[in-house]
């Protein structure tokens, strides 16, 4: 079931314009200057492993290229503590059932779209070491020369890789992007270790810019969220006094306790001490329909007591994260929830 970095990556990195930032952080620049990125597009669907959800979740965009053409581009957001060895082939085969999918759409064409595949890394085991090219997993004939020879038979197969744990504070600072994204970029970053409670602070101004945005207070909103989630209680005081600079007093606190902190946390704190995950589970559930509600709130989509209960109690992981997925495009409630049963 997908968790709060998920939730944090998706929020974020889903929407066209934020995806468009970090893809032209890390595709080459030849690709960069080949792109129209004024007609890049999510595409719906996920091709990730169910029981991977919990670490990982993918998106896909398509966009138009200046010379004539199309490209798919296939983030996978990767979650994981550890590097995991075989991610190249994991890419081989998520891309691979995206080739396929787009066959059954497209029955007589005769070539296939170009794919362009990127991870997304952020953990707390250090830089990203695995292959990230499917020839480097076979076990091949020693020697140079003969490896070359060899090589030349197994599949050829490399997925580019931003591995945020690898990137310095100025590297980040350097990058193009809207300040909800160089804001997620630096929190994705440090969220694992030890430094996010104290470089919050440092990072007041891009708070403040955030909430200056169109759609600020919930950007702001999310950002909070995923602090008090995921980096502990040095970190959610960290947060209450940036939000105490940026926002006033009674603003702050009402942002603090947004969210549903109080039940994700007792959720969290029961499934803990029973040793059992029946409160996370209540906790994550009631977090995934309270950002529901948020973005739907943000976007001005309205709102009747019967739509909103609807949400607030469905207990159905999936369908959350549907709901989760249209509203953030909606623009009316049967966006969201048209054509779905709970």
């Amino acid at each position: 079931m997908p968790g709060p970095h998920d939730l944090f990556a998706r929020y974020t990195f889903a929407h066209p314009e934020r995806a468009a930032a970090e893809l032209r952080a890390v595709l080459p620049a030849h690709v960069v200057s080949s792109v129209d990125w004024s007609s890049l597009h999510r595409e719906p669907g996920s091709v990730v492993d169910p029981e991977l959800r919990e670490t990982e979740s993918d998106l896909l965009f398509s966009a138009r290229l200046h010379q004539g053409g199309s490209l798919l581009l296939y983030v996978l957001l990767e979650h994981q503590s550890s590097v995991d060895r075989w991610m190249a082939l994991r890419m081989l085969r998520y891309v691979v059932r995206q080739v396929e999918r787009w066959r059954q759409e497209h029955p007589d064409s005769p070539l296939l779209p170009l794919i362009i595949p990127l991870v997304m890394y952020h953990g707390e085991d250090g830089t990203w070491s695995a292959p990230r090219r499917v020839e480097d997993l076979f076990d091949l004939p020693a020697g140079e020369e003969s490896r070359e020879r060899w090589r030349a038979l197994v599949p050829r197969f490399e997925y580019l890789l931003d591995d945020l744990t690898a990137e310095r504070e100025e590297a980040l600072s350097a990058r193009a992007g809207p300040p909800l994204v160089q804001l997620a970029w630096r929190i994705l970053r440090y969220s694992r270790s030890g430094e996010l409670a104290w470089r919050l602070t440092d990072w007041t101004a891009l708070f403040a810019q955030v909430h200056a945005g169109p759609e600020g207070p919930e950007h702001l909103l999310v950002i909070i969220r995923y602090i008090i989630w995921v980096g502990g209680k040095r970190a959610h005081e960290a947060a209450q006094r940036v939000l105490h600079s940026v926002l006033d007093a009674q603003a702050a606190e009402v942002l603090m306790r947004s969210y549903g902190e109080e039940l994700i946390e007792q959720g969290r704190q029961q499934g803990l001490a029973r040793g059992r995950e029946e409160g996370r589970e209540e906790g994550l559930t009631r977090g995934r329909a309270e950002y529901i509600l948020r973005t739907l709130s943000a976007r001005g989509v309205p709102l009747d007591d019967m739509a909103r209960q609807r949400i607030l109690t469905c207990t159905d992981v999936a369908t959350l994260d549907r709901w989760f997925d249209r509203s953030l495009n909606a623009t009316s409630l049967s966006d969201v929830l048209d054509d779905l049963t709970q």
